[in-house]
């Protein structure tokens, strides 16, 4: 970014920020901290889907103000939640990868956490369900990283064998209705176990992390879930045929080879329509494990005290751009629900100014009177939480593997790749991002405004950096350790 942020960020980070005083004086408020997992704009607050169904986060957001123009800063689970929990950028951790852990880091072995942030200052802190990217931290480090654990969640049950046969036989990669009731649905466990921690009126201030799997593959969910959505009567993403006609060939790089089947096969198999369902039946049964939590919060006497902050690690396709899964830089990926009710936060307001999923961290401090750390590359969203239009002064940027980069602003959508490829789309005329403007010469001045925000630096991956890691060496990009050579075929399957 600015090269005076980037040295002061620098000598943050290398001291993981201060220590902040505890909280005193007037009742802090507590935070409810809501994660769900490969959520992208299918609800009704964003009107990603036409036929979509989720009342309990309509709820929510016409008691708090929507982002609706929120993004990720990595579409993939690690380094998104690394990010979000670090209040660093990709490019800065140098978590690109599903692996490892980022306290494997020299540089972030001592980082104060969201977590840890609000420890130091008298909170009670609790996770429970997918806060951290799955089996972190490990089971050692976790008294270090959070005061209380409840049960983790896990992807289970599964059925004996597999509804789909998928080209990749990967196990989570299927969908269909399963099981009979919500109780034995995975993620049930989670709401059920936070419903009761807030029934038991913990004391304040705490901050409460809730994290949700679904609709996360396996995309699974008892059949009432898919009767919302009847089969002869659904809508499939408008998808265009020849839309990557006009795309750089690094664009295919950065999702090469993944366990998510292609639009080609999905439309071959007739399973386009099967995922599409079981997606928003997906998304529908997490809305009811939302709502029963913040039922428990509002039973429980303290909603009017409690910040809540609902998000999203990324988003998903669903055939659009040929292909299902995350791992783009383009809207359906990078794109997430945002939202934030409780003190200080404007009621039933919509916020059209780019946010970053990286502003969760100091925007939670900031509302609740802690003081910011400076380690934090993020910006509060305070002032849009006050005033939904109150100016923003930067665009939001995601990384996807070092040195590729997407800049939002509310009119464009700009990417630079590492071998210097470029794509832009006017998300006014253009809402599908159908037409890459990049190589028209009267956008050359858009374009170098834009690449103002890419980061300036991308740190190399961490060691042992491992799944959907992508390089370019000596000018070869090299997927999961293996190189894609110029002619190589893009995977269709």
């Amino acid at each position: 970014m600015r090269p005076l942020l980037a040295l002061a960020l620098g000598v943050a980070i290398a001291s993981g920020g201060s220590h902040p005083p505890r909280a005193a004086g007037a009742e802090k408020p507590n935070v409810l901290f809501i994660a769900i997992d490969d959520l992208n704009d299918w609800v009704g607050p964003l009107g990603g889907h036409p036929q979509v169904k989720t009342p309990n986060i309509d709820k929510l957001a016409a008691r708090g103000t929507t982002f609706t123009n929120a993004h990720c800063q990595a579409p993939l689970c690690n380094p998104s939640r690394t990010s979000v929990l670090t209040g660093l950028r990709p490019s800065t951790t140098g978590v690109y990868a599903l692996s490892p852990w980022f306290r494997t880091s020299e540089k972030l072995k001592d980082h104060a956490t969201l977590f840890q942030w609000f420890k130091r200052s008298g909170y009670a802190t609790t996770s429970t369900g997918k806060i951290f990217h799955g089996g972190y931290p490990p089971k050692e480090a976790r008294a270090a990283e959070v005061d209380t654990f409840g049960p983790p969640g896990a992807l289970q049950p599964r059925p004996k064998a597999k509804f789909v046969d998928t080209p990749d036989p990967h196990p989570l990669v299927d969908w269909g209705a399963f099981p009979e009731k919500d109780e034995d649905c995975f993620d049930h466990d989670v709401a059920t176990w936070a419903v009761k921690h807030l029934k038991d009126r913990p004391n304040g201030p705490w901050l409460l992390a809730v994290g949700f799997q679904h609709p996360h593959v396996p995309c699974y969910a008892p059949q009432k879930w898919f009767d919302l959505y009847p089969a002869d009567q659904l809508v499939l993403p408008n998808v265009k045929d020849d839309d990557r006609d006009d795309l750089p060939r690094f664009a295919s790089y950065l999702h090469w080879k993944l366990p998510e089947p292609r639009l080609k096969w999905l439309r071959g198999a007739k399973q386009w329509g099967p995922l599409v369902r079981a997606y928003l039946a997906s998304v529908s049964f997490v809305d009811t494990q939302v709502g029963r939590v913040l039922d428990a919060l509002r039973e429980s006497g303290l909603e009017q005290n409690t910040v809540v902050v609902l998000w999203s690690d990324h988003g998903w396709h669903l055939g659009e751009k040929g292909i299902t899964g995350k791992n783009t830089l383009w809207e359906r990926s990078t794109r997430v629900p945002l939202i934030f009710a409780g003190p200080k936060v404007a009621a039933n307001a919509r916020c059209d100014r780019p946010a970053e999923l990286l502003d969760l961290y100091p925007t939670l401090a900031d509302l609740c009177g802690l003081p910011a750390n400076p380690a934090n590359e993020g910006l509060s969203l305070a002032p849009q939480l006050k005033d939904a239009k109150a100016a923003r002064e930067r665009p939001a940027a995601t990384t996807h593997n070092p040195g590729n980069h997407s800049v939002r602003t509310e009119k464009w959508r700009y990417i630079v790749y590492a071998d210097g490829s470029e794509e832009l789309y006017d998300r006014g005329t253009d809402p599908h991002e159908w037409t890459n403007l990049a190589k028209e010469a009267k956008f050359v001045a858009v374009k170098k405004e834009l690449a103002k925000w890419v980061p300036a630096t991308s740190a190399a991956p961490l060691p042992n950096s491992t799944g959907r890691l992508l390089t370019f060496d000596n000018g070869v990009p090299v997927w999961e350790g293996k190189p894609i050579a110029p002619n190589d075929p893009f995977p269709e399957r």
